[in-house]
């Protein structure tokens, strides 16, 4: 299964989630309606046969409490998804996690955040911001809505008991969430969890209240209705746990293999899986809101007293041998002090001959997909990039003005007049921080900047919604006064933009169902502005946008000339197209794909700009390296 067809299988989750709520309802409405029929008396529970039920029974009654019931869930699955807002950060908080700014001092976190950034440029991501839990049980999760707003948690005990290897494992296993759409379902589940189980909180709250007026039959009947509201809210308890488990043990497989094959490394993932099973706390968390994220983590949150039934996970067990089928059945782990903790040497990353594996549509089984060769080439990057272009990535003042640098003009006049206006507009020290990067780089090669933006991203939620504001105005500034937007200047800006306005809550994740005949504009604009963009060699424009054209499944659209492509028309026909279908994506990339290559020639320019266009329609593109 490729990246889009788990994108479509997430929607499709979706109704059956839709579906598995709207019955948990309709037997809460029962339940409710018997039991205010029997505390207040409306059903003689002395001479009670089906003949004298039917007769008592009251349909107008029904439907008042049932609507009452729905409008109670639904305000409180409603109020719970809005208030995490489809925020990972939010998640991590709930969770009482600490954001990890800079691992440097303590090796232990230092590793997991190196790690976290080799798995989001090796596949094309932003890199998420990583939350520590302080808690000794091995456990990890991914939380958003999006990888624009995507965070990693992960416990204590899992930074300190896993080797490297085994982190690299837990980690693949949280970005194939991420990847696979998954986390948007999860907060889901959370909503639809608290809506169900509200009518409990309103037993107990009863409870308190009513307790004062047990003189009285009405006060009597109110005590009775509160305890049975309680023992509605287990059985609502009983459904949502039901609900959970049944969506999300397939995709804990799917994760585990997902992790196995971005690593090439099974020995990792079911090495992390042996030592919970090994650990006297295993992946247990402590912490009471555990039980609402128990689905969104990597292993069981939570104890179950005397059945799997309700588990989000398949037992270790079966995932295991799931990695590996000849697992003699036991959990004997290495002490970690007795491994071998050595980083992976930077390789030489063999680039893929790009013309040929982008003109024959093999890049698109790679979208949301890692392999080792990906993950070998982000570690290289990480390695060659200077220590203080990461060490402005990761810090919120330099990392605005790594940003602006990577815009500013090479002629030395306009660059001063860049520069004086960051002088006069940008938060304080960001125009320090900005002139001594200039005066360190003349500038940053084209292979870095993709990693470093990733990087940078991460840095850049960490501002407040003012700092962010300000810093995408005088982006803005910088880009439009040479009155002439440079390609690469656009595209920095709009990958920027993308994700930040998606996590500072300026605009929402766009998604739908358009077919490709509904935006026919939009994709001329695209593919003529890459055929421009190009220039191919040996070939006609003509012929270039032709052969692009025939993987839109015949639609009628022509090259557009240079002069029609203003870069902000280009902006909106990218809104469009990130609301095609999840399967009708393919197409679009592999006509995209074909307007590069058609000359068989692939520059490194050209390459990082189509990158840069998957990513704006929500098509994490790794590197292209075999």
């Amino acid at each position: 299964m490729n990246f889009f067809e788990l994108q479509d299988r997430a929607r499709h989750s979706t109704a059956m989630l839709v579906v598995l709520f709207s019955l948990a309802v309709f037997t809460l409405i029962v339940l409710a309606n018997l039991l205010v029929m029997v505390a207040f008396g409306h059903v003689n529970t002395q001479q009670l046969t089906l003949e004298t039920f039917q007769r008592q029974f009251d349909w107008h009654t029904f439907l008042k409490i049932g609507l009452g019931v729905l409008a109670i869930v639904a305000f409180g699955s409603l109020y719970k998804i809005y208030s995490l807002n489809g925020s990972g950060e939010k998640v991590a908080e709930l969770m009482g996690g600490a954001l990890i700014i800079d691992g440097s001092g303590d090796t232990s976190r230092q590793r997991v955040l190196n790690v976290v950034e080799e798995m989001a440029i090796a596949s094309g991501t932003p890199v998420p911001p990583v939350y520590l839990l302080h808690e000794d049980g091995i456990n990890a999760f991914a939380a958003g809505d999006s990888p624009s707003n995507a965070v990693i948690g992960i416990t204590r005990g899992a930074i300190e008991k896993l080797s490297r290897d085994e982190l690299q494992g837990v980690i693949a296993h949280e970005f194939s969430h991420i990847l696979n759409g998954d986390m948007k379902l999860n907060i889901q589940l959370i909503g639809i969890l608290h809506g169900i189980m509200i009518l409990g909180l309103i037993g107990y709250y009863l409870l308190r209240t009513g307790g004062r007026s047990r003189s009285t039959r009405n006060g009597a009947g109110v005590v009775a209705l509160a305890l049975g509201l309680v023992v509605i809210g287990y059985g609502g308890t009983f459904f949502g746990n039901l609900i959970k488990a049944s969506v999300n043990r397939q995709r804990e497989y799917l994760a585990d293999a997902s992790a196995v094959q971005f690593t090439r490394n099974p020995n990792g993932i079911s090495g992390a899986l042996k030592r919970i099973g090994s650990d006297a706390l295993g992946s247990a968390l402590q912490n009471p809101n555990g039980a609402e994220i128990s689905h969104a983590l990597f292993g069981d949150g939570i104890r179950h007293t005397f059945t799997g039934l309700f588990a989000t996970h398949p037992p270790l067990e079966k995932r295991i041998r799931q990695i590996e089928p000849d697992w003699d059945g036991k959990f004997d782990v290495q002490p970690i002090a007795a491994l071998q903790e050595v980083e992976r040497l930077p390789a030489q990353a063999a680039r893929h001959k790009a013309a040929g594996w982008m003109a024959g549509g093999a890049f698109v089984g790679r979208i949301g997909r890692l392999n080792d060769a990906q993950v070998n080439y982000a570690h290289q990057v990480l390695s060659e990039l200077p220590a203080e272009i990461k060490q402005a990535a990761r810090d919120p003042f330099a990392a605005r003005a790594l940003i602006y640098f990577m815009v500013l003009d090479n002629a030395p006049a306009m660059r001063q007049q860049q520069l004086r206006h960051l002088a006069a507009a940008a938060d304080d020290g960001v125009y320090a921080e900005t002139v001594k990067l200039t005066e360190k780089f003349a500038k940053l090669k084209l292979a870095y900047r993709l990693p470093a933006l990733d990087i940078a991203l991460s840095t850049l939620r960490q501002l407040s919604k003012r700092q962010y504001l300000l810093f995408k105005k005088n982006l803005d500034a910088l880009v439009a006064m040479d009155a002439r937007i440079r390609l690469f200047e656009w595209t920095l800006q709009k990958i920027v933009v993308h994700h930040l306005d998606i996590a500072f809550e300026e605009k929402k994740q766009l998604s739908g169902q358009l077919k490709l005949s509904q935006v026919q504009q939009a994709c001329a604009l695209v593919l003529s502005l890459l055929v421009h963009a190009g220039k191919p060699q040996a070939v006609s424009k003509e012929h270039a946008f032709a052969v692009a054209r025939e993987k839109l499944a015949g639609l009628d659209v022509v090259l557009l000339p240079a002069g029609e492509l203003k870069l902000d028309r280009v902006g909106e026909a990218l809104d469009q197209l990130a609301q095609l279908a999840p399967l009708t994506k393919p197409l679009l990339l592999k006509a995209c794909a074909k307007a590069i290559a058609a000359d068989g020639q692939v520059s490194i320019a050209e390459a990082e700009l189509f990158r840069a266009i998957a990513d704006l329609i929500d098509c994490p593109m790794p590197p292209l390296v075999c």
